[in-house]
């Protein structure tokens, strides 16, 4: 899993168009916001997509996308899970299968997610 911490520049980018518009900003809560978000990439393995992007949000899971993969199947499993807590997405796709292979898509975001959540 890899952490993308560049939150400066998004941090700075976003304070100064608010600041554009605003007079008075309490820029306190915008580093809350990104202070508690982790954006992740993580490498699949034995499947057809590549990556699976996701944010975990004090342990709640967001923004889940994959990087190749049936894109329709996909995108469900990304709306599905959209919101829940990260423990019970583990629980819900963790073992299954696709086909003759060991694992699958959702098995992957699983241990994604149990990768994300023991760092």
């Amino acid at each position: 899993v890899y952490l993308f911490t560049d939150y400066k520049s998004i941090y700075d980018e976003a304070v100064s168009k608010i600041r554009e518009n605003l007079q008075c900003l309490d820029v306190s809560i915008f580093t809350h916001i990104l202070s508690s978000r982790n954006i992740m990439t993580y490498k699949t393995s034995g499947t057809c997509s590549q990556l699976i992007n996701f944010d975990l949000v004090d342990g709640t899971v967001r923004n889940v996308s994959f990087v190749g993969g049936c894109n329709g199947n996909l995108q469900g499993i990304g709306k599905l899970v959209e919101g829940m807590k990260a423990e019970d997405v583990i629980n819900r796709l963790k073992g299954i299968k696709c086909g003759m292979r060991p694992t699958s898509c959702p098995d992957q975001l699983a241990k994604a997610l149990e990768e994300a959540i023991n760092e």
